[in-house]
């Protein structure tokens, strides 16, 4: 059965208007070797408003890939304005993505009602395996560097809404340390924010299925894996270009050991969905599926291609549109 699950970019956090709108930020690169220097995300106008469409019947009806065989469903970081036309686009797409990472302020302003009827048409999206598209909530953690307090309470503007509902399917945090950090305490704090989102979400709903990501933009210490400790479902184990990803950018895994370098970590990962590649400047359509099938073949479950280019490539729709990534990735396995 299916599970339900930078370079160096940091989080600049925005000077936020009065209006409550995403800070325009994508993931923060940890760090790993030879990484580029921080970039600021540039500002995106807002959309005007319109109606949130329900998200439309599959065309066919889907079939569920055989429990066992690993395949690759497409995770889709969208840092725009709750009524951005790249979020209706998403929400109109079939079969859906799998995954969508909604992003108000960084996580810190309101996740109020129009964030909330964007979620929920948003998950009303079915992917081409029957199984709904999952939303999470944005978190920014500063490599572990941010007040665990400030964290929780940015985990909380998902969790605990005035309504008593979730409308998110968990948390991604990004700008994660990548490193395990001295006697490990940096991979337990993450183990830690992992279990309070299970604890709150379960809180509210003992039946929901969480999903918690954990976005360092590289290869990540095998510790983060380590079974009883595991910080998340979901690892970004790449981030960055799609020159890089096709040379001498892809480090040669999805985990890392500092004795013994980089592997797959297929041996960490039992359901095949453990890591996610996000690739941006991706020159054309046949590149798209070469990205999706060398994500495939390089261990992820996830993965992501947008033509779109630095200081922000998470705020525009890729020239492909979504539906022949969905659709091709489905192809995968």
């Amino acid at each position: 059965m299916r599970r339900a699950v930078k370079a160096l970019y940091a989080v600049l956090v925005t000077a936020l208007l009065a209006a409550p709108a995403p800070a325009l930020t994508a993931s923060a690169r940890s760090e790993g070797p030879a990484r580029a220097a921080d970039a600021p995300r540039s500002a995106r106008p807002t959309a005007p408003a319109e109606p949130i469409a329900p998200a439309p019947a599959p065309t066919a009806p889907p079939t569920p890939r055989i429990p066992g065989v690993r395949g690759l469903e497409i995770g889709v970081p969208a840092y725009v304005w709750a009524n951005d036309r790249v979020l209706s686009d998403l929400t109109a797409t079939g079969p859906a993505a799998s995954v969508v990472v909604l992003n108000p302020g960084n996580g810190d302003s309101p996740f109020d009602a129009p964030w909330q009827a964007r979620a929920d048409a948003l998950r009303g999206g079915t992917t081409t395996t029957g199984e709904k598209t999952k939303v999470l909530g944005y978190v920014h953690t500063d490599h572990g560097n941010r007040d665990p307090a400030a964290v929780r309470a940015s985990v909380d503007n998902y969790l605990k809404t005035p309504d008593g509902r979730l409308h998110v399917d968990g948390i991604f945090f990004d700008v994660v340390s990548r490193d395990c950090g001295p006697g490990n305490a940096t991979r337990d704090l993450y183990a830690d924010l992992r279990r309070y989102v299970q604890d709150t979400m379960h809180a509210t709903d003992p039946a929901a299925p969480d999903l918690v990501v954990n976005n360092p933009g590289t290869a990540i210490a095998d510790c983060y894996l380590e079974p009883g400790r595991r910080t998340a479902d979901v690892f970004v184990t790449y981030e960055d270009t799609y020159a890089a990803y096709v040379s001498g950018g892809w480090l040669g895994g999805n985990v890392f050991d500092h004795l013994t370098g980089y592997r797959a970590g297929t041996e960490l990962d039992p359901s095949g969905t453990a890591f996610w590649h996000l690739v941006h400047g991706v020159p054309d359509d046949e590149a798209m599926r070469t990205t999706l099938r060398t994500a495939f073949d390089r261990g992820a479950g996830y993965a992501y291609a947008t033509g779109a280019a630095m200081p922000n490539p998470w705020n525009t729709a890729p020239a492909w549109k979504y539906h022949p990534q969905t659709t091709y990735a489905a192809t995968l396995g």
